[in-house]
């Protein structure tokens, strides 16, 4: 599409519009989940169970790290659309630049630390003998790279402010691709197991932050600009407060799967974490649709939001309404009818975590009728520069139902219980985050 008939944010969205708008970012979350469910599938079927668990056991201390540059992108993408929809152009890439910058630095901080503790995080959190080796392994490259990746998460949403959504696409396509060609050499030509995996997750997370820098300091045609940041403490944490339900809800994710794990060690041993983290695959790939959708049409909200069209508001949402409850519907059916294929494709070398992983699937897979609600609640009002209700709707979702669900249905119910918390949790949540929408909202933004 030339550059001049690109979909602009000030335009008036119909149905179709709105997904082909929101549509490359959804590609850009779902390749970006390539990363974990490609070296799964390599370090399971390659390397073995034990390795297969260690990577699943480290990677929710990767994505906390990562949850940083998740937070200064949804939040400084907010409020940067907003600030191009008031008609402040050059306070918009003064903002930008600034948190581009805090984002590196932070995330480099972050990781030099966790990259010392590796080894006693794994085993504080309950990793024992060569699993621990293969967690420190796996841990300590990606760890190295996370500022890159923190980079892409953040970059590939300001290509969205930027009515770039395809071009954000291509580099994700890009970093998927470079990741995939790295797990089949590493892992399966040259047999380096979660070495392998972990350093072609690394390659590609620093194709998919490298790239869109180029395009933000010499790129033409660009709504915003990668230039010298002026610091802006209000600014700073506006935006982090704006992101703060996107970091609360990538740092309780990895808790949740954190305590996930821990209570699957206690019932059902490394085939227990083995089956969660098969599941957590297909949870990648769903979710990504809706984190994608979510953060592709967060610009639009913010921009009409900014020149106080709240027409536009109205009308983006109620269609948004109509694609996540479709959607929700679809991928149910979808994980049930995949769950022996795939449970097949991960582990179907082992008869026993086959049928653990087949059931894991079946019961958790009813999660989506709701998660979709809940990922769009939150990512709305961060959207509407809401930072406290954003937060306070991820808060309650992850580190208040899920953890109490996942502590207490096994109680009563056994293993299953754990299957079933995910599902139990995410409907309490998508109660809460349709009363805020729909009362909350109407009151306040119009829509």
């Amino acid at each position: 599409m030339p550059a001049r008939m690109q979909i602009k944010l000030s335009d008036r969205f119909n149905l179709k519009k709105l997904i082909k708008f929101a549509l490359p970012s959804i590609g850009v979350m779902l390749f970006m989940s390539v990363y974990s469910v490609v070296d799964g599938f390599f370090v399971s079927n390659f390397a073995g169970k034990t390795e297969f668990a260690a990577v699943n056991f480290i990677y929710p201390l990767i994505m906390i790290l990562a949850s940083v540059g998740f937070m200064f992108g949804a939040g400084g993408s907010a409020l940067v659309s907003k600030t191009l929809g008031e008609g402040d152009r050059q306070k918009a890439n003064e903002i930008f630049s600034l948190i581009v910058v805090a984002s590196v630095v932070a995330c480099t901080i972050l990781s030099a630390v966790s990259i010392i503790f590796t080894r006693n995080i794994a085993e504080f959190l309950g990793s024992e003998g060569e699993m621990t080796e293969y967690c420190v392994l796996y841990g300590r490259i990606l760890l190295a790279a996370t500022p890159f990746f923190a980079l892409q998460f953040g970059l590939q949403q300001f290509l969205v402010v930027a009515e770039r959504p395809r071009l954000a696409f291509y580099i994700t396509l890009a970093a998927g691709l470079t990741n995939m060609i790295g797990d089949a050499l590493f892992i399966a030509v040259f047999k380096w197991g979660v070495v392998g995996a972990a350093a072609a997750s690394a390659l590609g997370q620093v194709v998919g932050g490298v790239i869109p820098l180029f395009f933000f300091i010499f790129g033409k045609n660009t709504t915003i600009r990668l230039g010298r940041p002026k610091f802006d403490g209000k600014a700073l944490l506006k935006s982090c407060f704006n992101g703060s339900s996107e970091f609360i809800s990538n740092v309780s994710m990895s808790i949740v799967g954190i305590i996930f794990n821990y209570q699957l060690m206690q019932y059902l041993g490394e085939n227990g974490v083995s089956a969660y983290g098969t599941f957590a695959y297909i949870s990648f790939i769903f979710v990504a649709i809706f984190l994608g959708y979510t953060s592709g049409t967060a610009p639009i909200v913010g921009y009409n939001l900014g020149s106080g069209n709240k027409a536009e508001l109205k009308n983006v949402f109620k269609k948004s309404f109509i694609i996540i409850s479709v959607l929700s519907v679809i991928m149910v059916i979808l994980a049930e009818i995949c769950a022996v294929p795939l449970s097949m494709l991960y582990v179907g070398y082992n008869a026993e975590l086959y049928e653990i992983t087949v059931r894991a699937i079946l019961i958790s897979s009813t999660v989506f009728l709701f998660s979709g609600f809940c990922i769009y609640g939150s990512g709305l009002f961060t959207a509407l520069n809401n930072g406290f209700v954003s937060g306070l709707l991820s808060t309650l979702r992850l580190l208040v139902f899920q953890v109490v669900a996942v502590l207490v249905l096994p109680v009563f119910l056994g293993v299953d219980g754990i299957w079933i918390s995910i599902t139990v949790s995410d409907a309490l949540a998508a109660i809460v985050s349709l009363i805020f929408i729909f009362c909350y909202g109407k009151k306040k933004y119009g829509y």
